[in-house]
């Protein structure tokens, strides 16, 4: 790359010490894409529909992701409320979006298929309707279990999609390398059949070289950092997910053992 940076900076120095004058307006870019290889603009065309797609999981990504945090502050609020936990399973549906109604709907199976009762008998959490002979759990760690389980598959939820910006953040800029040295190439090419070093001529083939790696970078950079900002909010919601189920657990244990 060095070498080929070298023989550019010299080329465009010779051209200009030749005294060449170009007076054509400058290319535009549209202008430079309709005049591009085929190659080219095969390269520009994965390029706009990786940044296409990226754009389109980002949008998506950060109104589920809204969604889910207003949901959760709201079913947290209502479960810390409630007195039964068939109360808290009566607005899971309204707030689906919650990736703690995933888990707490895991739980809950597990505690009323041990308990052997119906699910609107299950006490809850701040009044427990404790009586002689009321219904234990055979096991503490198979809700632990149940809760993981539903955490993996809630995490997974959160990441769908996720890794497709990791994946174009590190293949668009190297598709976009790749279509530059194309068009260096043949910009040279093209040197060496015309057998002229004039501005005009080579200035063309180098910006429509040079394009593919900007639109590379175009697409690559709002990739990377919401991977980055998309990662960082899975930690959160996981960190959450793990407070809820040791909250949950604790409330399982100082009710039904």
């Amino acid at each position: 790359m060095r070498t080929l940076g070298s023989s550019i900076a010299a080329l465009l120095l010779q051209a200009q010490s030749s005294g060449a004058t170009d007076n054509r307006p400058s290319t535009s870019i549209v202008e430079l894409v309709a005049g591009s290889s085929s190659v080219s603009k095969v390269v520009l065309l994965i390029l706009a529909l990786l940044s296409i797609v990226s754009w389109s999981i980002i949008l998506y990504k950060i109104w589920t992701f809204r969604r889910s945090a207003r949901q959760t502050a709201t079913f947290l609020e209502v479960f810390r409320r409630s007195s039964k936990f068939s109360e808290v399973q009566a607005v899971c549906r309204s707030l689906a979006d919650s990736p703690l109604v995933g888990l707490f709907q895991s739980g809950y199976t597990e505690l009323t298929a041990q308990l052997r009762q119906g699910p609107d008998s299950v006490p809850g959490p701040s009044n427990p309707q404790a009586s002689v002979g009321r219904p234990t759990l055979k096991s503490l760690s198979a809700v632990d279990r149940s809760l993981m389980r539903a955490s993996v598959v809630e995490v997974n939820k959160l990441e769908k999609r996720v890794p497709f910006l990791a994946t174009t953040a590190s293949i668009a800029p190297f598709i976009g390398l790749f279509g530059t040295v194309w068009g260096i190439m043949a910009a040279f090419q093209g040197i060496g059949q015309t057998g002229s070093t004039n501005l005009g001529v080579v200035a063309p083939g180098i910006a429509d070289a040079l394009m593919a790696t900007a639109a590379g970078l175009v697409a690559a950079i709002p990739a990377v950092y919401f991977y980055n900002y998309f990662t960082q909010r899975v930690k959160i919601f996981a960190s959450e997910m793990d407070d809820f189920a040791m909250e949950f657990l604790n409330i399982a244990e100082r009710n039904f053992t």
